[in-house]
């Protein structure tokens, strides 16, 4: 641990010309890496081919990618049948059409079935900036942690988006990945370990610190919340990050050691506060011990359009605001 972050992370964390890259990015990589490792791995669009950067596996095997069309229904529905043939398909769009409008038909059709399906949701999130309130799915976390056999995970970057990728294609059943559009801040590294269902510490408090607070994150958050937890540290608060690429299956252990050692908690997503990753930690934490837990994002209200930084500053989410909630609610 140097300077409160993880040894594992990327030390220009917080620079002011740390490297970014989309973790959209990571997975058109990641996808291409699986396709590699197994013949079985097949890839499906609505026509967002190159936006969800599914064109990077379907430039390199062509004939084992499927062009769907604007028509997300049959999206889910034919990858369920390829699953069900012994593939492993890979489908992508935009989280606020998938699973926003196909959502019946991954519910019945594929988890139901409990076939091996993995659901690529991009640009999710009001990071999406100016495309506004259509396009911005915030509601994708709580609708997909709600089926049951349903994986969610929020990767926080490019090289993690990539690794949850192949973890994907190795893991059997029907999972989903929400990804944003805008580049963002390369957090961890190659030697970052990822499995699905773990949580990782992040950013660990100064140890002269009596009044604490653990901030929790998913996404492409975990950057605001890392930027926060070291300005509130340097004003004399004592914060941790820990960081929750899987929201489900929730690593519960770890959030539970996590709450233990802070007087309060903290979470942000870049979605509705109600059915993500606040309510799971909140859901768990109300069976196992008392826990003050403040809860930031899309507080019941659709975005709108604006700059990522602007968004993130109007709703909250930004590492100034998260810092200023989470002093107030320290008290």
């Amino acid at each position: 641990m140097a300077n409160n972050i993880a040894s594992h992370l990327n030390p220009n964390l917080f620079k002011s010309d740390v490297e970014t890259a989309p973790n959209r990015n990571g997975y058109g990589d990641g996808l291409k890496e699986a396709g590699e490792a197994d013949v079985r791995v097949v890839a499906l669009s609505a026509d967002l081919t190159s936006s969800t950067k599914t064109n990077v596996f379907a430039e390199a095997f062509p004939k084992r990618f499927v062009q769907i069309g604007i028509a997300e229904q049959n999206l889910a529905s034919v990858a369920a049948g390829m699953a069900a043939m012994g593939k492993i398909p890979f489908f992508a769009s935009y989280a606020a059409f998938s699973p926003g409008r196909n959502w019946e038909q991954i519910r019945t059709t594929i988890a139901y079935n409990g076939v091996n399906v993995k659901i690529i949701g991009a640009h999710a999130g009001v990071s999406v900036g100016p495309d506004g309130a259509t396009h911005q799915a915030v509601e994708d976390l709580a609708t997909m942690r709600i089926i049951p056999r349903m994986v969610v995970i929020a990767p926080c970057d490019y090289d993690e988006a990539k690794k949850a990728t192949l973890a994907m294609a190795k893991y059997v059943g029907p999972a989903y990945m929400r990804l944003a559009r805008e580049a963002s801040p390369r957090i961890t590294t190659s030697g970052t370990p990822f499995a699905i269902g773990k949580a990782e510490v992040f950013y660990t408090k100064s140890p002269e610190h009596t009044k604490t607070v653990g901030i929790i994150s998913t996404g492409i958050m975990t950057y605001q919340a890392l930027v926060a937890a070291k300005t509130l540290n340097e004003r004399g608060i004592g914060a941790s990050v820990l960081h929750v690429a899987t929201i489900k299956p929730l690593d519960t252990k770890a959030v539970e050691q996590f709450a233990e050692i802070h007087n309060v908690l903290v979470t942000v997503e870049e979605h509705q506060r109600v059915g993500g990753l606040g309510s799971a930690i909140a859901e768990h934490l109300s069976l196992v011990r008392p826990t003050k837990i403040l809860r930031l994002g899309m507080n019941d209200v659709f975005g709108q359009s604006g700059t990522p930084e602007e968004l993130f500053a109007c709703y909250g989410m930004d590492s100034a605001s998260i810092a200023r909630e989470a002093e107030k609610f320290l008290g």
